[in-house]
């Protein structure tokens, strides 16, 4: 992809208003959205979050009435849930560090300082502060989510008017280690959507962008 490509997929994207439920994303993109958002980068690598990807179409209705009945929900091919880690502690560090080894091929033991550098983070923070940053990492991924889709064609809408609760309900997450998030159904866009020819509105760079 050029520059100019990267660029024109960007200034395609917007947040659809509605999609063609006629349309499906294929396999292979799917599977490829599912790896952009496993390869989203997190703070110490730590990834405290959950993608749920809803295509059954009866936990789409479900989920309607919880996400201010907005028709993108079901009209999209899949309905993608980010939802964050409700507790981060020693054991997930430890986790990641012998999961780090075994993939590096090096011994537990030389990621020490690492792992002392993780667990005296974590312990800086109560319950709502851990809470707060895992929210923000599942926002990184949600970031990752939409430019991966953009640059494959694939329409996206990020979608904070739902009812993180009622979610985690439906999703049996309730008493789970996760929480909800934010959504992003994703699929085609209608032909009727006005909203895709909508001249899109951004502050120039110059407005927005300092160089130092």
């Amino acid at each position: 992809m050029t520059p100019q490509e990267l660029i024109s997929s960007l200034q395609t994207r917007y947040a659809t208003k509605q999609f063609d439920p006629s349309k499906k994303v294929s396999d292979d993109l799917l599977n490829t959205l599912v790896e952009s958002l496993v390869l989203t980068p997190s703070s110490f690598g730590l990834q405290p979050w959950k993608f749920i990807i809803v295509s059954n179409q009866s936990i789409k209705e479900q989920l309607l009435p919880h996400s201010w009945n907005q028709a993108q929900v079901t009209e999209c091919s899949h309905h993608i849930v980010l939802c964050a880690k409700t507790k981060v502690d020693s054991s997930d560090v430890a986790k990641l560090i012998s999961h780090t080894a075994e993939t590096r091929g090096v011994e537990v033991e030389s990621l020490q300082m690492y792992s002392d550098l993780m667990n005296g983070f974590i312990s800086k923070m109560d319950e709502a502060q851990i809470s707060t940053w895992a929210r923000n990492q599942v926002y990184i991924a949600l970031g990752q989510l939409m430019a991966s889709a953009a640059a494959l064609g694939v329409d996206a809408c990020p979608m904070e008017g739902i009812t993180p609760a009622e979610y985690d309900n439906i999703l049996g997450l309730t008493d789970s280690d996760y929480q909800t998030v934010v959504a992003c159904p994703i699929g085609y866009r209608s032909a009727d959507d006005k909203y895709a020819s909508a001249a899109k509105v951004r502050f120039p760079a110059e407005q927005v962008v300092e160089l130092r």
